[in-house]
């Protein structure tokens, strides 16, 4: 039987599939794999907090959208309610990855801390610099102390059933708590033409966009009340009990994650 090579190279270089051949590493000590380890590490954390914040950020616009984009948007009904029920799924799915995987009470921090930079970014690139809103209209809520809380709930309970009941109630009973001392200087009364407007409504109007918050004007003109006036706390518990039942939907979705046959070839 003939074999044919190509020009420019022998036959000596065929490779025999029958041959033994031996690779060397290039680890050689165990000090060199952990370097080797740190820096897997060193290049693989930032990358990943980038793509978490880009998935929540894009996650978030669709979901929330308006509502924490501008100042004024945030009232005292909806906000505290659409926002810790959208913002609870990535912290609930990476919960479960870096607890069940590394025993570390970390991904809600981490899932908040990237989605914070990642809105950052987008308000001071987009918002201010591309569109010439200012700054303190747009800039993003915060939501590190919650995710601390929700980490923290999962490492002294070690439990994902209290981690939800008693963490992921927090996380939206605290929403419009956390945020107060940045939306209390917008929530000022003013004389505006002889009307009284607050300070984010008075930006409303002097930075007109698509879509303005009028129904939120409207129920608060209203006289309508639900437990003698209080609106905001009886939106937290309502929001505490939703976000609960999303991050038990979310908790669950990431241990099926995990258990995939796909996931355990990655990790």
């Amino acid at each position: 039987m003939s074999a044919e090579y190509i020009s420019g190279d022998s036959p000596e270089d065929e490779i025999d599939p029958n041959e033994e051949r031996i690779v060397a590493s290039a680890v050689k000590s165990r000090e060199e794999q952990l370097v080797a380890y740190k820096n897997i590490e060193i290049a693989t954390v930032p990358l990943l907090f980038l793509l978490f914040g880009g998935i929540s950020v894009f996650l978030f616009a669709l979901t929330v959208g308006d509502w924490d984009f501008w100042m004024d948007w945030r009232d005292r009904r909806w906000w505290p309610l659409v926002t810790p029920f959208s913002l609870i799924l990535l912290p609930a799915v990476l919960g479960v990855f870096t607890w069940n995987r590394f025993r570390l009470p970390i991904g809600a921090t981490f899932a908040v801390m990237s989605f914070l930079a990642a809105s950052w970014v987008s308000r001071v690139m987009n918002f201010q610099n591309f569109a010439g809103f200012p700054l303190n209209f747009v800039s993003p809520s915060t939501w590190v102390g919650l995710g601390v809380l929700l980490d923290c709930t999962i490492i002294i309970t070690r439990s994902w059933f209290a981690a939800g009941f008693i963490g992921a109630f927090l996380f939206g009973l605290l929403t419009y708590t956390i945020n107060w001392p940045i939306f209390a200087p917008f929530r000022m009364p003013i004389d505006y033409n002889g009307t009284m407007v607050t300070v984010a409504d008075l930006m409303g109007y002097m930075y007109i966009r698509t879509a303005i918050p009028e129904y939120v004007r409207i129920i608060e003109a209203s006289t309508l009340r639900t437990f003698g006036e209080a609106v905001t706390p009886l939106t937290a518990v309502f929001a505490g009990f939703v976000t609960i039942l999303n991050y038990y939907l979310w908790v669950w979705v990431g241990h099926k994650v995990l258990k995939s046959a796909w996931m355990n070839k990655v990790i």
